[in-house]
């Protein structure tokens, strides 16, 4: 993998005001301010969802008028109130009138109002309003974080309508040298990878991966990150050959092709398997338990395959501790892999246990 570096987001404000607040306002801007933040807004809902009640108390009266209506949306949603769009209408005329207007939460509000229709069912005004929002925040906020989730959700909508390519197509307008979030970029490469997948380009499936693998650790969301990874790894198993270009030099050299043109075979040198693996590996959570553990499902799989059960000390005592797993996937996973025939029927009587809670 190449060297990285951390981006900031808002969460890292929080974790700042937690280990040195709390602090007065003029502190608390100063820290904003190197962190290169503009407004509170997005500050001040990541401290509603990781319950900074102190800092929201400080910070929303610095809100504008447009702002605070937004906050309010969003700390009803968090609530779970669904019944948001007359206050989603109010919002934006608060954002549309002059004395307290806000182009870029226009936008952000009509995509809310996109997401709500959806939701009720009304697909026509839904897609209406995603790709008014998608257009203006376009023009006043390219590549800011309201554009990110206006590219998103309009993907997401597409994706739900079984508009597989029409979202191919909006990940595609997130460029991974446009300037878009690495998480954004994340994402928009995950759904990518699934859906090139889907009809058969592997390559450009395996590099999509990849690159989602390498944002989602530059934007330090783990989880993606090791989801991103065991794709590529699924995608690259049978697909590897010694003396293979590296991928990292296959994802530069990448470039569109015409219809006539063939479509890059893929081809994956075992160095970057193995590194993709190990990071994996060292970043895989040492909890077992849970009952829906797909990060753990897919890299004892993967190392089955690549015969590395043995050189992975957590493989090897979940293989031994049947009852640290709950998860009954996982569960048949391991019976089956199992080689150990007392460990085999210790597994045996924990899947019938698991199928029996699930009942």
């Amino acid at each position: 993998m190449s060297d990285i570096t951390v981006s900031q987001a808002p969460g890292h404000y929080i974790s700042k005001w937690r280990k040195q607040g709390p602090v007065d306002l003029e502190t608390a801007t100063i820290w904003r301010n190197d962190m290169g933040f503009d407004n509170w807004l997005n500050i001040a809902e990541a401290a509603l969802f990781l319950d900074a009640a102190e800092l929201i108390e400080l910070i929303t009266p610095q809100l504008t008028p447009a702002q605070e209506a937004t906050f309010a949306l969003v700390r009803r949603r968090m609530l779970g109130d669904t019944h948001l769009l007359q206050s989603i209408e109010e919002a934006i005329t608060i954002c549309q009138t002059a004395e307290t207007r806000d182009l870029v939460l226009e936008g952000r509000l009509r995509m809310e109002k996109g997401l709500v229709c959806f939701e009720m069912g009304d697909v026509e005004t839904a897609k209406d309003d995603l790709d008014w929002a998608e257009v203006r925040l376009k023009s006043v906020a390219k590549a800011g974080r309201e554009h990110d989730l206006s590219l998103l959700n309009k993907a997401a909508f597409h994706m739900a309508l079984g508009q597989n390519l029409m979202a191919l197509q909006v990940y595609g307008d997130i460029s991974r040298s446009g300037g878009h979030a690495h998480e954004t970029i994340a994402i928009s490469r995950l759904g990518a990878s699934r859906i090139k997948a889907s009809i058969g380009q592997m390559f450009d499936a395996a590099r999509h991966a990849w690159n989602a693998h390498e944002h989602a650790i530059i934007a330090q969301q783990i989880g993606m990150a090791l989801e991103a990874g065991s794709l590529f790894l699924e995608l690259s198993l049978a697909n590897q050959k010694e003396g293979a270009e590296r991928m990292a030099i296959q994802v530069d050299n990448a470039k569109p092709i015409d219809l006539d043109e063939e479509a890059p075979v893929l081809e994956v040198n075992p160095l970057d398997i193995e590194g993709v693996f190990n990071w994996c590996i060292d970043n895989l959570p040492e909890e077992t338990l849970g009952e829906d553990r797909p990060d753990i499902r897919a890299l004892i799989s993967i190392a089955v395959k690549l015969d590395k059960i043995p050189d992975v000390e957590l493989f090897s005592k979940i293989l031994d501790e049947p009852k640290s797993v709950e998860d009954p996937i996982l569960a048949a996973i391991c019976h089956a892999i199992c080689l150990d025939e007392n460990n085999k029927n210790k597994w045996s009587s924990r899947l019938a246990e698991l199928t029996l809670l699930a009942e």
